[in-house]
């Protein structure tokens, strides 16, 4: 039976004690609620992309001549499916951020075009189907803010002094965040009414006849 404690022992003891000074605990904490938060954001994003194929076929029974707005959520949407989003990498958010925001662009002006058509908007099924989709967009929303709060928290701190040496000697390093204005702009819809019926072509004015001469 040892009296004394190993040496091996004795170091991991301080140098648990050193890193937990230092800031390392706290990095992981903030690291692993960075990452739930994610998790969160594309959660949402995915229950938003799951609606869109019954949105649409919805429309499609009552406004199937509204070709051009259907295929762009339909793209828009398939583009979403197509990126392999890291968040740890902010030319990849980038990009995940602006298709999401160009899908959100599409759905509003899908939801535009409902309100030219009375049967559509009293069919139950698309009542149901918009009442998901805003209530997945609010969702979006918090979820999104919550993980810029968490990241900007993050960042933040492995900046600070001791952490920031800590950060230095394990390999953290500050994560690229969603950029709020940018995203804004983009999931502005433009004022466009596709359900609007198309301009008529203008004929031109009758050139006006010369007076009867008096001889």
């Amino acid at each position: 039976m040892r009296a004394v404690p190993s040496a091996r022992l004795v170091l991991l003891v301080v140098l648990a004690a050193l890193l937990s000074g230092c800031g390392y605990n706290q990095i992981q904490q903030k690291d692993e609620t960075v990452k739930a938060a994610w998790s969160e954001v594309i959660n949402q994003y995915k229950r938003r992309a799951d609606l869109v194929p019954n949105l649409v076929n919805t429309v499609k029974g009552y406004a199937s001549h509204e070709q051009r707005v259907l295929t762009e959520v339909t793209n828009a949407r398939a583009r979403v499916g197509q990126i392999n989003v890291r968040a740890d990498d902010a030319q990849s958010l980038a990009a995940f951020q602006q298709a999401q925001g160009e899908l959100s662009s599409a759905l509003s002006r899908l939801l535009v075009v409902s309100e030219n058509y009375p049967n559509l908007k009293a069919d139950r099924s698309f009542q149901d189907l918009q009442a998901q989709l805003e209530g997945t967009e609010n969702r979006i929303t918090v979820a999104r803010g919550r993980y810029i709060q968490a990241v900007q928290d993050y960042n933040t701190y492995i900046r600070q002094f001791p952490a920031v040496m800590t950060a230095k000697l394990f390999g953290y390093q500050t994560k690229p965040n969603f950029t709020v204005e940018n995203e804004q702009q983009i999931q502005q819809a433009p004022t466009v009414d596709f359900g609007a019926p198309p301009a008529q072509t203008q004929q031109p004015a009758p050139q006006p006849q010369p007076a009867p001469s008096g001889g």
